[in-house]
């Protein structure tokens, strides 16, 4: 892999990594513990809200994961390692790269 391409995955993962703390931080607020307040609040809109409070919280989950994977990759680029199969040592595909640049293994080991 040239130095190129990985310069061009380096500010791909950044630009991903930006967007990801963009998008924590607007749906911080959605993760909040959901007040009960019979007098404004009825028991489905109660419901609706808990349900949405989930919804915020796996999404968060699922960008934390996001985050780590997008954290690993940039140690592999700052160690030389990018691109290179964690498990069997083979270059990993570009396609593949270019598909999700944060993967760490091979299609072979990923199978």
């Amino acid at each position: 892999m040239t130095q190129g391409q990985i310069a061009t995955y380096h500010g791909h993962l950044l630009a991903l990594l930006r967007d990801l703390a963009a998008g924590r931080d607007l749906g911080a607020d959605a993760t909040h513990t959901v007040t009960l307040d019979q007098q404004s609040v009825g028991r489905l809109s109660r419901m609706d809200a808990l349900q949405q409070q989930a919804m915020a919280k796996a999404t968060q989950a699922r960008r934390g994961t996001a985050e780590r994977r997008i954290t690993a990759a940039l140690a592999r680029i700052a160690e030389g390692e990018f691109g290179i199969c964690t498990e069997c040592g083979e270059e990993i595909a570009a396609r593949r790269l270019d598909l999700d640049p944060t993967v760490p293994t091979c299609i072979t080991c990923a199978r």
